[in-house]
């Protein structure tokens, strides 16, 4: 029976799986989100050059594209030009095919054009990232093949899967239908858990909306955002600083009394 270099038991691959995916998540949290959409941190060349490769590893994303389409959401949080609001397209929609509306909003010159600036413009993503997009998730296939055996296809198949289901499903869905408000943001936006692991932190969607440039999501002390975590690791080994975060007299705001609720809005 053919094996990969690593030859794993099937539980070592289970986390394996979950550990790529997590890197996945957190590049996506740290360097596209909170770096490059909202400028809340800065990035040394080092770490930042690290998350843009493994992105077009693990997701043949380009930075451009994905922070025009998340900077036009602020700017159009469920209206009818937000480009993945549930409140647009439905819940069940923006869950199940939150990937193929980043896609087509991806195509939309005038977003690019409007909600664009600032990304990188370097050699490597004009000739490499934006323009053989697809060549690193190919690469990811071998490298998985080869370390993983024939179970590197179905690792890589989750690696595949996770940011659209995750990312562009739950966040843009559930993050606008379900969960509790702490915040009277003009918009549908819900913290889904106050416990933000899986995602990255991502889950606590209302704090992040209350607060769009902080690069803290977690406001209350019950609360954890494990993207932030990572970026005060960073800033430990000076690979990145913070720019802005959420005051903390935040914490301590009163709570309208028709934002208790933790289900959906009507």
């Amino acid at each position: 029976m053919l094996q990969g270099l690593l030859n794993l038991p099937w539980w070592g691959n289970a986390l394996a799986a979950l550990g790529l995916t997590h890197i996945t998540i957190a590049a996506v949290t740290i360097f596209l989100h909170r770096h490059q959409a909202h400028r809340s941190l800065q990035l040394h060349p080092l770490a930042s050059h690290f998350f843009r490769f493994w992105l077009w590893l693990t997701t043949g994303m380009v930075t451009r594209e994905w922070t025009a389409i998340h900077r036009k959401h602020h700017a159009t949080t469920d209206t009818a030009a937000d480009p993945h609001s549930p409140r647009r397209f439905g819940v069940w929609t923006v869950l199940l095919e939150g990937a193929e509306l980043y896609r087509r909003e991806s195509r939309n010159a005038l977003t690019l054009g409007k909600y664009g600036a600032g990304t990188p413009d370097d050699w490597l993503e004009r000739r490499v990232y934006a323009r053989h997009s697809q060549l690193g998730v190919g690469l990811m296939l071998l490298a998985d093949l080869l370390l993983f055996g024939p179970i590197g296809l179905s690792i890589w198949a989750v690696q595949m899967l996770w940011i659209p289901v995750f990312a562009a499903g739950v966040v843009n869905g559930a993050g606008h239908y379900w969960g509790y408000r702490r915040f009277a943001t003009d918009d549908y936006s819900r913290n889904i858990v106050p416990w933000g692991v899986l995602i990255g932190g991502e889950e606590l969607h209302n704090n992040h909306h209350a607060y769009a440039a902080s690069a803290k999501l977690s406001i209350q002390w019950w609360e954890f955002d494990i993207g932030w975590m990572y970026i005060r690791l960073l800033e430990g080994c000076r690979l990145a600083s913070v720019r802005k975060a959420a005051p903390a007299s935040l914490a301590s705001a009163a709570i309208p009394e028709a934002m208790r609720s933790h289900w959906r809005p009507r």
